[in-house]
């Protein structure tokens, strides 16, 4: 049975190879242009900072060196129910030098469209397993985020040798180049 968190909550994951799925919908825009949210992913060392620009995963850089870390794809109107978008994961591959991974959702174009998150619902996160399809965990952000173009939807980090899932939902108004400047 899939675990539901919280803001701040952190859960274990034991699966080794896992899915990342991202959700959202968005309100009728009164900015007459549709919403484009992308999804990325930022693999991280002990000094917070990506690993390599190549760690850097969007849809432009679908898959890590490593091949542990893929996005599946840019869904360019999140229509539909369920996840918008996919990240795989296996942590049998990834890099030894990872301690972190970041999942970011961020607004294309926001400031030239007028948007931002506080337009955007029903947004979650959450992790199955890749095998059974058995969902791990859930997050659903209930913030408003009014100005944000950014949210960082949740992390997974090594403590002590095992993964854990951490539901962040933390935005920023800068969109997708804050946490590029954060994270390099």
């Amino acid at each position: 049975m899939a675990i539901s968190l919280q803001k701040g909550q952190r859960e274990n994951i034991h699966a080794p190879k896992f899915t990342i799925g991202l959700g959202w919908d968005t309100n009728s825009s009164s900015t007459g242009t549709n919403f484009d949210l992308d999804a990325s992913i930022f693999i991280l060392g002990e000094n917070k900072k990506l690993l390599s620009e190549e760690h850097f995963i969007f849809y432009n850089n679908l898959k890590s060196p490593d091949g542990a870390v893929e996005h599946t794809g840019d869904n360019l109107t999140g229509d539909g129910a369920g996840d918008d978008e996919q990240i795989l994961v296996d942590l049998s591959k990834i890099s030894a030098t990872a301690t972190e991974i970041c999942v970011v959702v961020t607004i294309h174009e926001a400031e030239t469209r007028k948007q931002n998150f506080g337009q955007v619902r029903n947004s979650f996160v959450r992790v199955f397993n890749t095998e059974t399809n058995d969902v791990i965990l859930k997050y659903e952000l209930e913030e408003d985020f009014s100005i944000e173009t950014a949210v960082e939807f949740g992390r997974i980090y090594k403590r002590e040798g095992n993964w854990k899932f951490e539901a962040v939902g933390v935005g920023m108004k800068g969109g997708l180049q804050d946490y590029l400047t954060k994270y390099n």
